[in-house]
């Protein structure tokens, strides 16, 4: 168990009460295990402090504006990599299929990309898998974390965070790509309109080339289904349930 990732997990869900009375140990979690660099611990650890003692209305409402109406800031991996394409059903399966194959099922509540859910689960995996899982959307991490830098949002330390812990060469084509898509502020309501759009499904063989470019998550994961060296998945009885909690 990487409990880091699970911090990080909970430090991207929507704050709640239970959430600040968990904030201890969260930063008793990240001091004890040390896996983080220690200027990413202490920005994180900011994060955590500020969740602790901010409004929680106040805490909610900045989430709210940032990951649920900023679809730029789109807590969901797939939103980034396949939009509304038809290769985004797919690739849901093919993540619920990496969930299962290592014996775990997730909650109905949320979209197995979701990434508290995805961190949660890479926190259950020993650490050179997690960590090689984690990587494998670091273009998406990263675009997300320079957009929250941008607004100067605490929130970037847990992408910064992320990217310290993987240290992957990123795919700097489909990085240049996320660049270049639209990243309106909340309050632009005009814009956002437009970012929300429905966007055309395409059929046949022009979706293909539409989507060539952000096609490598979904190929790794499928690769990623095949359990780590030494490693049974659970074949019998009720699969544990995987669940994005404050808990560290």
């Amino acid at each position: 168990m990487i409990r880091t990732l699970k911090v990080l997990s909970a430090l991207l869900t929507y704050p709640t009460e239970e959430l600040r009375a968990a904030t201890g140990e969260l930063r008793d979690a990240l001091a004890a295990e040390h896996l983080l660099p220690p200027a990413h611990r202490r920005t994180v650890t900011a994060l955590i402090d500020d969740l602790a003692t901010r409004d929680l209305y106040d805490s909610q409402e900045r989430y709210i504006l940032l990951f649920d109406r900023t679809r730029s800031l789109s807590l969901h991996l797939f939103e980034h990599v396949h939009g509304e394409s038809r290769d985004r059903g797919q690739a849901m399966v093919d993540l619920i299929q990496l969930y299962e194959a290592a014996g775990f099922s997730p909650t109905a509540s949320e979209l197995p990309d979701f990434l508290p859910l995805f961190l949660e689960f890479a926190a259950t995996r020993d650490p050179a898998e997690a960590l090689e899982l984690i990587g494998q959307p670091g273009h998406v991490l990263e675009a997300l974390r320079e957009r929250l830098a941008r607004r100067n949002s605490p929130y970037e330390s847990v992408f910064a965070a992320l990217g310290a812990l993987t240290r992957v060469e990123l795919d700097q084509e489909a990085l240049a790509s996320l660049r270049a898509e639209p990243d309106p502020e909340p309050d632009d309501l005009e814009a956002l309109d437009a970012a929300w759009e429905e966007e055309e499904v395409l059929f046949g063989p022009a979706a293909g080339d539409a989507n060539n470019c952000m096609d490598t998550l979904a190929a790794k994961l499928r690769q990623a289904r095949r359990p780590a060296p030494g490693l049974v998945p659970t074949q019998s009885g009720p699969r544990p349930v995987i669940r994005h909690s404050s808990r560290a």
